[in-house]
């Protein structure tokens, strides 16, 4: 399968961060996504220097599952679907990209079933078209390279070079849909694969049945990301402020910390860009309730009292 990757490089809007991985976690996918979904997977052969210490645990090589197929497809024996999946999978939103900090420990050449991998450290226009296979329960509620749980609702997605954690457009080639995912994984190691998508992403792309499909997948950048969070002056609304700076990739690196620190309002960060001063901030809300249950938030996650904006 030929791959066509654009590597042209961006100056990174932030610092990569050195936020290793929980020992155990790192390159998961080097036993876990060696295979899925639809051919039986290889004991990995990882060179002595690489050996994650998850992999030095094993006392045994992984046994390679029976494959069987099942009406509508075929995967292992142990994995696939969810014996209760949720009910509106379809339903389950997109990832939303946001600026993180790398994973130093996640991003670091490796070596899997004998080939060397280089992971990007810096944020690249990356583009190709491959097969994507996806893994399930299986690997459900295990460590992923990023060290976290792999969660196979969420929409993840595991790849040997893109940045950990980083965002990617995956579309079907098929039937055109498309999704966006989040990369926290490593894998897949098949030499006709480019991609591991989670059950859910895969679903969503029509995958599931056959296993495995034909798709383009983009990265999307630091750059790109910033250029749909900076706000003019037309939005109106209360905001609660972060940082104020002249310097827009100052702010990009505040914007980058308080998307790792917050969860329920992380989603609302914005760059409130006027006349060549950038803000850092939540909103806009429409209410005061919300406002202030998201200042809570902010105090309590990043010990900051946020400055309240009124903009009519």
């Amino acid at each position: 399968m030929k791959h066509t990757v654009a590597h042209h490089r961006i100056t990174r809007p932030m610092s990569l961060r050195n936020n290793p991985v929980a020992p155990g976690a790192a390159l998961l996918g080097l036993l876990a996504l060696a295979g899925c979904a639809s051919n039986p997977p290889h004991a990995p052969i990882v060179e002595p220097q690489t050996v994650p210490p998850s992999a030095s645990r094993q006392t045994t090589p992984p046994q390679t599952p029976s494959r069987t197929t099942r009406r509508g497809g075929g995967y292992y024996l142990d994995d696939g679907p969810g014996d209760h999946p949720p009910p509106n999978i379809d339903d389950i939103p997109d990832a939303v990209p946001k600026i993180e900090p790398l994973r130093a420990a996640a991003n670091r050449p490796y070596v899997a079933l004998g080939k060397t991998y280089t992971p990007l450290t810096e944020p690249e226009p990356f583009h190709e078209t491959g097969l994507a296979s996806w893994y399930g329960r299986r690997f459900d509620g295990k460590s992923t390279s990023s060290g976290e749980t792999y969660n196979m609702y969420a929409m993840t997605a595991a790849h040997p070079t893109l940045p950990i954690p980083s965002y990617a457009r995956v579309t079907s080639l098929a039937n055109g849909r498309s999704v966006i995912v989040r990369i926290n994984d490593r894998g897949p190691f098949h030499s006709d694969r480019i991609i591991d998508l989670s059950y859910t992403a895969a679903h969503k792309l029509g995958l599931v049945q056959g296993g495995s499909g034909m798709v383009e997948v983009t990265a999307i950048t630091p750059t790109e990301i910033s250029a749909g969070r900076d706000v003019g002056d037309h939005t109106r609304g209360i905001f609660l402020q972060l940082g104020s700076f002249d310097n827009h990739d100052n702010a990009e690196r505040l914007l980058a910390e308080a998307t790792t620190q917050l969860d329920r309002g992380s989603a609302a960060l914005v760059i409130l860009n006027q006349a060549h001063h950038y803000r850092v901030a939540l909103g806009p809300y429409q209410d005061e309730d919300s406002a202030q249950q998201a200042a809570e938030e902010i105090q309590t996650r990043m010990n900051l009292k946020p400055v309240r904006l009124v903009i009519r």
